[in-house]
């Protein structure tokens, strides 16, 4: 074991904050996977690697600060959430390790001769097989892999996965309830099997053309939800500017921007990846330019009081933890950007109860349809 061994000697991991994430007693900012990671890349890091590491889904900087202080520099990151960047920004200036990083696209020149990738393991596989394709495509030929998650959310074909683009995947020991699998010797990966796409008929003149990429979340399918919520929204106040507020793979941007041809949509998402196929899709239903995509964190970039119409069918996890926090802070800044009089229209789980929430924190909210598992309602902007 080198010098560098143990987990990241000195590195105060209880420092790290998650803000400007959801923070409360029982979530946290870095986890058991993180210092296994570190203690896993820690006794294979030769003694100068400056430029060669990559950290990917690092949550709010608990790896990449980690590997600072293990001695890497020059650090590339990829992170697929807004707040996860911000949180790592500001735990970096805290700690004074602010210029040890940048943060890339999941692109070619994040992974442009990497010899070490730090992973925290997605929940898609096909977050992860994109990943993957971009490592074999563009890394160093002895390029090693180390993807790490909770024993609990791994499965078979995650390794199954990562043996399509590596000679050898190997799994270690688990640990405090994780576990870390290596990958070496890149193989041919092929063209980039990204986006994905399908079409959907929800009774327009013609079907709705959806893509993805590998981390949009639900991928190019169409969400139950959303799908019930779609035809109530020809119920929805007449508008020039409508937000489509977690926009995903754009389902609801996309089919505002087709049912209504003067309407102007702004999307939003803290996911790159959503961004990434919220553009696609609008692109190949003929209406990218009246679909403004934004990558922010809830609705920060937009003023107050500037739309007319939001439509939103909002999460219910923080990463892998159920927590109503997130769908809290959207009501929240839906109802800032609301102009006087100003819609939010939602669907939501049933059993989550949103409608006090939705009344306190928006204005006058009335049911508009439910089934056995979703709501749809409407909540006007108190004046």
């Amino acid at each position: 074991m080198n010098a560098r061994s143990g987990t990241a000697p000195g590195f105060d991991f209880e420092s790290l904050r998650r803000w400007p994430d959801i923070e409360t007693e029982n979530l946290f900012a870095s986890d058991a996977t993180d210092r296994l990671l570190l203690d896993t890349v820690a006794d294979q890091l030769p003694s100068t690697f400056s430029g060669e590491v990559v950290v990917v889904g690092d949550a709010y900087g608990a790896l990449t600060l980690g590997a600072q202080h293990l001695g890497a520099t020059e650090i590339r990151v990829h992170q697929d959430s807004i707040t996860g960047e911000r949180a790592l920004a500001a735990n970096a200036e805290r700690s004074g390790m602010a210029h040890s990083f940048t943060s890339h696209a999941l692109d070619a020149s994040l992974f442009d001769a990497a010899r070490y990738v730090l992973l925290q393991l997605p929940r898609s596989l096909d977050a992860l097989e994109e990943v993957a394709w971009h490592i074999a495509s563009n890394a160093a030929s002895d390029v090693t892999l180390l993807a790490g998650g909770r024993v609990k959310h791994m499965a078979p074909a995650m390794s199954q996965v990562l043996e399509k683009y590596f000679g050898s995947v190997t799994a270690g020991l688990a640990r405090q309830k994780s576990r870390v699998l290596t990958a070496r010797h890149p193989l041919a990966a092929g063209p980039n099997p990204f986006p994905k796409g399908s079409a959907h008929d929800v009774g327009l003149e013609r079907p709705l053309q959806l893509r993805a990429y590998g981390a949009t979340f639900g991928g190019a399918k169409l969400d139950p939800g959303t799908r019930f919520l779609l035809p109530y929204l020809s119920e929805a106040r007449a508008a020039r500017h409508a937000i489509d507020l977690g926009c995903g793979n754009g389902t609801i941007a996309a089919y505002l921007a087709l049912a209504r041809p003067g309407l102007s949509v702004t999307a939003s998402d803290a996911s790159a990846a959503a961004v990434a196929a919220t553009r696609a899709s609008a692109e190949a239903n003929g209406v990218g330019g009246r679909v403004a995509v934004v990558r922010d964190d809830a609705l920060s970039q937009q003023p107050d009081g500037s739309a007319e119409l939001v439509a939103l069918n909002p999460p219910f996890h923080s990463g892998h933890t159920v927590h109503a926090g997130i769908a809290l802070k959207l009501f929240e800044d839906a109802a800032r950007v609301l102009c006087p009089g100003g819609e939010l229209w939602i669907v939501w789980n049933s059993h989550l109860q949103y409608r006090g929430a939705l009344e306190k924190h928006v204005g006058p909210t009335r049911q508009v349809a439910r089934n056995p598992k979703f709501t749809v309602t409407v909540s006007a902007r108190r004046s």
